[in-house]
């Protein structure tokens, strides 16, 4: 049987964190381990997670993808799965994932939605369809490919071993899920099941900043992948790859992607 790794950032929730790794500890399909990094907590985060059995591992330099990819650099399970602090996984969560690639070799990764706990169910139907739902959409059109959903995905470890050199975990201002599907190949498969659902925090929304914060940083996104990162030329190196004779769906960087473009270039 594969291993999964669960991967869990925190920073200063710890009370939430204690919810999400009761959670985890209660999977239907244990993990084969589960590591929470610590990303210079001022409270009791790293005490909660020993508590739960935990590796902690700390991350001194700012931000989630810092925090989230030396998490993924520590782990030894064949399929890295994520998840934030302040997530509520299902009991089947991992069983899930695993069915998921169990099924599909060729996937690189699976992905699923949030639902949000905290808010009342009319909000929640508003914010699965007008967040949720246009987040997969618009994303994927950007991306000319599915996008992985930050608090609910689960990567193969070799796909990271292949782009973990190319991402931009030194900078705070980048989203990291977006981040990680833009060095994904535009041809690999990324697997969006709507049945591997992980509970959210509507916290991250409270406030008119934090959503200004939210934009500023998918913008930011956008733009440290320059041009080769734009839709046009990542959909042409999707139909280019899947329909040609030499088709190629790897999990690349994004910049040997478009080296791969290049005339001459096997």
């Amino acid at each position: 049987m594969t291993r999964i790794s669960v991967v869990v950032p925190v920073k200063d929730d710890a009370r939430e964190l204690e919810h999400c790794l009761e959670a985890l500890t209660r999977q239907t399909r244990p993990a084969h381990e589960i590591i929470v990094v610590d990303n210079d907590s001022a409270d009791d985060s790293s005490e909660v997670a020993a508590r739960y059995g935990a590796i902690v591992v700390t991350e001194l330099r700012k931000g989630i993808w810092a925090a989230a990819s030396s998490g993924f650099d520590t782990a030894s399970g064949d399929i890295l799965a994520r998840c934030d602090a302040d997530s509520r996984p299902g009991t089947d969560w991992l069983e899930r994932i695993g069915a998921a690639l169990d099924a599909r070799p060729e996937a690189v990764a699976v992905t699923g939605p949030g639902r949000f706990y905290d808010l009342s169910t009319p909000m929640r139907v508003l914010a699965d369809v007008f967040y949720m739902r246009a987040y997969f959409w618009l994303t994927r059109g950007a991306l000319a490919n599915h996008p992985l959903f930050g608090s609910n995905f689960a990567i193969r470890a070799s796909v990271w071993n292949d782009v973990k050199g190319d991402v931009h975990r030194h900078d705070p201002e980048v989203h990291d899920d977006f981040d990680l599907s833009y060095h994904l190949d535009p041809a690999c498969t990324v697997l969006v099941d709507r049945d591997i659902v992980v509970g959210i925090s509507a916290r991250p929304f409270s406030d008119r900043a934090a959503m200004l914060l939210r934009t500023r940083r998918a913008v930011h996104t956008v733009a440290v992948h320059g041009l080769r990162g734009q839709p046009v030329f990542r959909w042409r190196r999707r139909l280019l790859r899947t329909r040609g004779p030499q088709a190629r769906p790897l999990a690349v960087s994004g910049a040997r992607a478009a080296e791969a473009d290049r005339p001459g270039v096997a």
